[in-house]
């Protein structure tokens, strides 16, 4: 059986505190979401107090999407007649095929939001889709706060369903608007509509209460044929339903059909693209699609997956666009160290010598603070450093940073360093933005004279954690540096009480990685932990 995926990324997504997305950015969403294969794309509200959405309505027909752009509004006001009523006419000229149409389930809201009477109500929701259905549009009825509604007044909330119904809405959609009803409730409360109502059903739920994914799974079970949410769990307070659970839940382990498999593989690239668009951080430990959904710290974790990846994993990543990740920590077991060391070192076995040293210097540097999950360049110097077969090609003799302010705001530094190169001593000044800039150009200006592909470095990334806060000052703090050389990027760790020194200790790292890398491309040697 298939469900019809309705998208409200563009209008409920919109509504969540910290996104607003440009026309720009909406059109190149619907693209996305047409080719991810969902039924409905919910445009927004095109009323004449949002020239945004307008001119989206009038751009978003000139893409040829196959999906239906769907327009979203009000049933008429209390005081007006269908056919002069403002807010339906401009939901007709959005000129869609489709029409969300939310109405009021709820006693609260139809007189105290409304400030209409009950029968009132009721009259305004049935008036207001026939003529949007007289003119030839397909509504798709929102019965808004249904759930609430139903526990106030189980007969009020069905008549104003079959109100809907009356007034020829193609589906009625029941909505969770306030997210707080349970998913035991959901079952109770659908069972008794299905009684009731003569046309298909959907569900639109939200996350108020941790279950707007289950509530509309269960809702698919007892027959819904529509369900309705957003990617990435945007909308309103605590959120909407997020179709990145709902989808793979369905398609994968319910038997039903969405998008299809070979769509649902682009899964994890719409999520993160969309985070982009949003311009907000990408959520890792979301179900299926998030970067911690299969990644394996524990020992016996990894262990088992390397055997049989399913001993650990519920589906296999790829088919939401996902990959399996192992873990380098202080939790690690052998089989972890093979794994890591197998990118690098495609022979070594559990046995070899090197897996227990590098597994003891893992747990040793973690506890001083280190973390490798993200510096898969200073891990593979470590063990490359412990198996003998890197040598530093420079090490430090000392360094000192000046920070000078002038001004009121005006504010710079300077670094001095002395490295040895093969026994020749470099001794290079700089300045720079801050004190960790200052000495990585000074760095840099000793070391390029000797390998000039260093050149090619630059910084992507900085990131400062503090790891303690009993000791005040001298509280440890770790720094993550992200470089790249215009092919590969990769990360790399410091760990000290001095911030400055985490930093070098991460920089130094950061430009070893790209000499190692370059050595091993100069060998003809297989690739490194470039990721």
């Amino acid at each position: 059986m298939r469900i019809e995926v309705y998208d409200s990324t563009l209008r409920d997504g919109a509504q969540t505190e910290g996104i607003s997305y440009s026309l720009e950015d909406k059109l190149l969403i619907a693209r996305r979401l047409d080719a991810l294969g969902v039924d409905y794309i919910e445009g927004g509200w095109p009323n004449p107090t949002n020239p945004k959405d307008l001119a989206f309505f009038q751009e978003v027909g000139k893409l040829g999407l196959r999906a239906k752009v769907t327009a979203f509004g009000s049933t008429r006001r209390t005081t007006n007649a269908a056919e002069e009523d403002e807010t339906l006419a401009t939901l007709l000229k959005a000129g869609t095929e489709s029409i969300a149409l939310f109405g009021k389930s709820w006693t609260l809201h139809a007189t105290e939001i409304l400030r209409a009477t009950l029968a009132g109500n009721v009259e305004l929701i049935q008036d207001s889709v026939a003529h949007l259905v007289a003119h030839g549009r397909e509504v798709v009825y929102d019965a808004e706060h249904f759930f609430d509604g139903y526990k106030a007044d189980a007969g009020y909330a069905i008549e104003t369903l079959l109100a809907a119904e009356h007034g020829g809405a193609r589906i009625l959609v029941l909505c969770d608007t306030n997210g707080g009803t349970l998913t035991s409730e959901i079952g109770e409360i659908i069972e008794a509509v299905k009684e009731r109502i003569g046309i298909p059903f959907g569900i639109h739920a939200h996350n108020d209460s941790g279950v707007g994914v289950a509530n509309s799974l269960l809702a698919v079970e007892l027959g819904a044929v529509q369900v309705q949410g957003t990617f990435n769990g945007y909308g309103e307070r605590c959120g909407n339903a997020n179709l990145c659970s709902i989808l793979p839940n369905l398609e994968l382990k319910m038997g039903y059909q969405t998008v299809g498999r070979e769509k649902l593989a682009d899964l994890m690239g719409f999520s993160r693209f969309l985070s982009e668009i949003a311009n907000v951080h990408h959520d890792h430990r979301q179900p299926f699609i998030g970067e911690s959904a299969f990644a394996h710290k524990g020992g016996a974790h990894v262990d088992g997956v390397m055997k049989v990846a399913h001993s650990f994993e519920h589906i296999e990543p790829e088919s939401v666009g996902n990959e399996r990740r192992f873990l380098v920590s202080d939790q690690s077991g052998g089989a972890t160290i093979v794994n890591k060391l197998r990118r690098f070192l495609p022979g070594v076995e559990k046995k070899d010598p090197l897996v227990s040293q590098v597994l003891e210097r893992v747990k040793r540097l973690e506890h001083e603070g280190y973390q490798f999950e993200a510096a898969e360049g200073s891990f593979e110097l470590m063990a490359r450093r412990v198996q003998g077969t890197y040598e530093d090609l420079f090490t430090l003799i000392n360094f000192r940073t000046i920070n000078r302010k002038t001004g009121v705001t005006a504010e710079d530094a300077e670094a001095i360093v002395k490295v040895d190169v093969g026994g020749v001593e470099y001794h290079t000044v700089a300045s720079g933005d801050g004190p960790v800039n200052a000495l990585d150009q000074a760095l840099r200006k000793g070391l390029e004279q000797k390998f000039p592909s260093l050149i090619q470095v630059h910084l992507e990334d900085y990131k400062v954690r503090v790891l303690t806060s009993g000791d005040g000052t001298a509280a440890k703090v770790r720094v993550l540096i992200e470089s790249s050389d215009g092919r590969d990027v990769w990360g790399t760790v410091g760990v000290s009480e001095n911030v400055i020194e985490a930093s070098w200790i991460a920089l130094a790292d950061s430009l070893h990685y790209k000499l190692l890398k370059d050595a091993l491309e100069a060998a003809g040697e297989g690739p490194t932990a470039t990721g």
